[in-house]
């Protein structure tokens, strides 16, 4: 009798362990299912990045490999760029790969990035920003490994998954490894915006998915690979070294990591969570801070009402929840973030954002403003055209515009870009590597 009541509370103590693991369990899978809503979860791990987790080894891939590293000022492991530490470790780093925005990361969107040498290592630098966007046959002919290590930003418009793409294809043509050190999406947390079609690929937008598509850049390579997206259907060897401690929903408080730019006009992470909801504004007449220390936390123009042209006192506007002051600036020339702003050194007023909403709700409060700028500037007469030449490279349609221009609602807008993100949510499922 004694044995088997001692079982019997050996079987009880297991049975509680079971429920409770089963109850964080469905609690990570509900936050991950509630990601769309911004639900967030606490972390599992420490975080650490894939550089960091690969340095951690000993790197016996890279060992007596002619190495080449796509790369910029974001690729820091603990404060230290991961040029410098493979250096360090005595890897043979041929050459550095550049994106938009240079090796240091100090040029400015659009502008010309020049291929040189890094005064602090020596190494080549390859710039892949302007007329080579690609590597060449000769720049990949002395390589034997390539890794690509930058922090994206989560948006479809943002550059760095573009490169990305490209020296795949390149490396898949040299049939050689290519490895992607994986790090958190600052926009990860969910999924949104219209999915871009063919007719409007581009540098800013190479792929059919949604304006953000909520995977890691580890994620993304490995859709782009086994979809066929790379040229001619290739396939390279990709080997992704995954972050620990990271889920979906996370936002970027809570990963840990200290925020560094990945671009000069992005300078906070709050910056970064506003983008893909005024990104659009860019082909328009509307400036959306560049030329201030506040670009994409505001927007405005020399032309706008901040206050809507129906209201007489200037107060807090509410859009979807998404809440902003009015709010005067002026741009002026900033070298190294915008030497050549829209409305430099005119006198504009806009509106200064104040909070976070769930993704849904700041698509739709992108919406609510393109479309609200769009009403004061016809009603103001303006001859400049407000949808600018190759407006439709940003939503990835012609759609918007049209919609726009009709008065559709906002809700009606929203609802109209909903089953493609759908459709493209299944495809993205196949690749997901973090809850």
């Amino acid at each position: 009798m004694r044995l088997t009541a001692k079982y019997t509370k050996i079987i009880g103590l297991c049975a509680m362990c079971l429920c409770l693991l089963s109850a964080q369990a469905c609690d990570r899978r509900q936050a991950s299912d509630n990601q769309v809503e911004g639900e967030t979860t606490d972390t599992l791990a420490p975080l650490r990045t894939g550089a960091q987790q690969w340095l951690a080894g000993d790197l016996a891939a890279l060992q007596g490999q002619r190495v080449g590293i796509v790369a910029n000022h974001t690729s820091l492991v603990d404060g230290l760029h991961l040029v410098d530490t493979l250096l360090a470790r005595g890897i043979t780093v041929q050459k550095v790969f550049a994106p938009e925005h240079g090796f240091r990361g100090t040029a400015d969107a659009g502008e010309a990035v020049a291929s040189g040498t890094d005064p602090r290592t020596g190494l080549p630098i390859i710039s892949l920003y302007g007329n080579n966007k690609k590597p060449t046959p000769a720049q990949m002919a002395d390589l034997d490994v390539v890794v690509f290590d930058i922090q994206d930003v989560g948006s479809r418009h943002y550059t760095y998954i573009s490169t990305m793409t490209y020296v795949m294809e390149a490396a898949a043509a040299r049939g050689i490894p290519f490895f992607v050190l994986d790090r958190p999406n600052p926009n990860g947390w969910y999924v949104d915006g219209p999915v871009l079609e063919p007719a409007h690929h581009s540098f800013i937008g190479m792929h059919s998915v949604p304006i953000v598509h909520g995977m890691t850049i580890g994620e993304y390579a490995t859709m782009v690979n086994e979809e066929g997206w790379l040229e001619d259907g290739a396939k390279v060897d990709l080997r992704v070294i995954p972050c620990t401690g990271y889920t979906h929903a996370m936002r970027w408080a809570e990963t840990g990591l200290d925020w560094v730019p990945p671009s000069p006009n992005l300078g906070t992470a709050y910056a970064a969570y506003l983008y893909p909801a005024l990104c659009w504004f860019e082909p328009t007449p509307v400036s959306v801070g560049r030329g201030t220390d506040s670009a994409f936390t505001l927007v405005g123009a020399p032309w706008y009402q901040p206050a809507g042209p129906e209201a007489r006192t200037p107060g807090q506007r509410d859009f979807f929840g998404l809440q902003a002051l009015p709010f005067a600036f002026t741009p002026r020339s900033l070298p190294g973030k915008s030497k050549f702003p829209k409305y430099q050194d005119e006198s504009c007023q806009g509106l200064d954002f104040q909070n976070e909403v769930p993704g849904p709700a700041l698509l739709r409060a992108g919406v609510a403003l393109l479309a609200e700028f769009y009403g004061q500037h016809q009603a103001e007469g303006l001859k400049e055209p407000f949808f600018r030449k190759g407006f439709a490279r940003w939503p990835g349609n012609e759609t918007l515009q049209a919609q726009i221009e009709a008065g559709e609602s906002t809700e009606a807008i929203y609802a109209s870009w909903q089953p493609g993100v759908e459709a493209f949510k299944a495809v993205r499922a196949r690749y997901l590597m973090y809850p």
